[in-house]
């Protein structure tokens, strides 16, 4: 019973959060001293708040759930915990989330209470609104980054803020379409939206997304001359991306990020040569 309930916060989810550390990190600052410390309590409070969304999102979706290959096996559509648990599970997690956030600071909190209702409001309706459900998304990751800057006191950089964006709107068009392969005529019982795109638009939204965060990334790189040696690594990550999609393998970021050794090396080893060209 408790794994069943552990699985629902969807741990693995949480490195979306990390998107807080970006702003001291790429700022050359993540190595001053307290600065990680002074960055667990908010990434704890997304954290909660994101767990939160994803329960009640969870709740609201158990039964087209119950026909999806992969997600009817999550606790709710699997039977392991009723709707009234997961539902006292997500106020608390929302709550406990709000409580953290209390102290740090009103505009902290203010970027956390929009991250909830965003989050509520794609899980009520807007998720079955096409384009609306991708920009819903997308502003998820944004919100996290302006929250970071908050937490750390360091301006989000024009090109980064655009970067950040259409990598989120690239890998969210990723994802439904890979559930829009997966699913087939199936897709729209699913998900109301992948109903609602007409063939060919995914595919060309994911690559002109991709194609635009290759050219702000390269832009914001020419202000930090060491890190345009990283561009190069971003379009492998990006085409192994769209590899994994017109493969038909799981499209999902994260899970693609976790269980693809090629991405995940990708990934490390930009860590490297981002954390080589700032902080060396």
């Amino acid at each position: 019973m408790t794994t069943a309930y552990l699985t629902m916060l969807r741990p693995a989810q949480w490195l979306k959060n990390l998107m807080l550390f970006f702003p001291p990190f790429l700022g050359g600052q993540l190595l001053h001293p307290g600065v990680v410390t002074h960055g667990l309590i908010p990434l704890g409070a997304f954290c909660l708040v994101s767990s939160a969304s994803y329960v009640f999102n969870d709740i609201l979706d158990r039964q087209r759930d119950a026909l999806h290959p992969l997600k009817s096996r999550r606790p709710i559509p699997a039977g392991m915990v009723s709707v009234s648990g997961a539902a006292v599970l997500a106020v608390l997690l929302l709550l406990a989330g709000i409580w953290l956030a209390l102290p740090i600071s009103p505009i902290f909190l203010g970027l956390l209470l929009v991250y909830a209702t965003i989050s509520l409001a794609y899980s009520l309706l807007l998720k079955t609104l096409p384009v609306v459900d991708l920009f819903c998304i997308a502003a998820g990751f944004l919100l996290r980054l302006q929250a970071g800057g908050e937490v750390f006191q360091i301006p989000i950089s024009p090109w980064l803020f655009l970067s950040v964006f259409l990598l989120a709107i690239f890998l969210s068009t990723g994802k439904r379409l890979c559930e829009y392969r997966i699913l087939g005529i199936a897709a729209g019982k699913h998900r109301k939206s992948l109903d609602k795109y007409p063939p060919g638009f995914l595919d060309g939204t994911m690559y002109m997304t991709g194609s635009a965060v290759l050219v702000t990334y390269a832009m914001y790189s020419l202000f930090k001359p060491r890190l345009l040696y990283s561009v190069p690594l971003c379009v492998f990550g990006l085409l192994r991306y769209i590899l994994r999609v017109q493969t038909g393998q799981n499209g999902d970021p994260t899970e693609s990020l976790l269980k693809d050794r090629v991405l995940l090396t990708v990934g490390l080893v930009w860590v490297l040569l981002v954390s080589w060209s700032i902080y060396w």
